[in-house]
């Protein structure tokens, strides 16, 4: 039978001594897998928060994208509008200066004596034509009276040829204000029906009923308009 004897001190420091180095050495590597298990969570942890950073840094960046594209288009807008406005402007004031011009024109028509009084003998026939009233009342100029009186006679005669049907045209001595381009006003059933044909008037007809033609003439026809008729 084998007897166990006892460790010396020697021995039992040595024994220690390879306790601690176990003891250590599992240390250690426990320490380095808790390090490593740790910086693994801390990468992904990492990972996971510049992700979310990323995604807000974009959604950041493409909502001042899109407001800087919204805000682009407004400005573009803007200055379209603006430049059509200017053009608009433009346009009209060109108009204006073109029937300006036309006012000032009529009023030198009355010094063609020739053709002014063919206008006036014009002017008060298509006036009988509209009323087609056995007795009708001229409106002129004083300057105009012999001319419209003539013009009357001419009238007169071609209404009742046209029509066969007399009719007695008679020249009212309220006359229009001198400063009037001209023409003359018929009137029938006692001035309740009235033909204003007086150039001014003439020329306020063309602003009103042919003014689109006057812009398509001048300006051409607009690049947004599809249909024409």
């Amino acid at each position: 039978m084998t007897s166990v004897r006892p460790l010396n001190d020697d021995e039992v420091f040595n024994e220690m001594k390879k306790m601690v180095a176990f003891i250590k050495q599992e240390a250690l590597e426990k320490a380095r897998e808790i390090k490593v298990k740790a910086d693994e969570e801390f990468n992904i942890e990492k990972a996971k928060i510049v992700r979310q950073e990323s995604l807000n840094i974009e959604a950041v960046f493409e909502r001042k994208i899109k407001q800087a594209e919204v805000q682009k288009r407004i400005a573009q807008s803007n200055h379209i509008n603006k430049a059509r406005l200017r053009i608009l402007q433009q346009r009209q004031q060109g108009l204006d200066d073109l029937f300006e011009e036309t006012n000032s024109r009529i009023h030198e028509i009355h010094k063609d004596e020739e053709k002014y009084a063919t206008l006036l003998e014009n002017l008060l026939l298509q006036g009988a034509y509209t009323l087609m009233e056995p007795e009708m009342a001229v409106t002129c100029r004083e300057a105009d009276v012999d001319n419209v009186r003539f013009a009357a006679e001419a009238v007169s005669q071609k209404y009742e040829q046209t029509l066969g049907q007399p009719v007695t045209i008679t020249v009212n001595e309220d006359y229009l204000p001198a400063s009037s381009a001209g023409g003359v006003i018929v009137t029938g059933l006692n001035g309740k029906i009235v033909v204003d044909n007086t150039l001014e008037a003439r020329l306020n007809i063309v602003k009103e009923e042919m003014l689109p033609q006057v812009r398509v003439i001048l300006f051409g026809h607009s690049p947004n308009r599809k249909f024409f008729n």
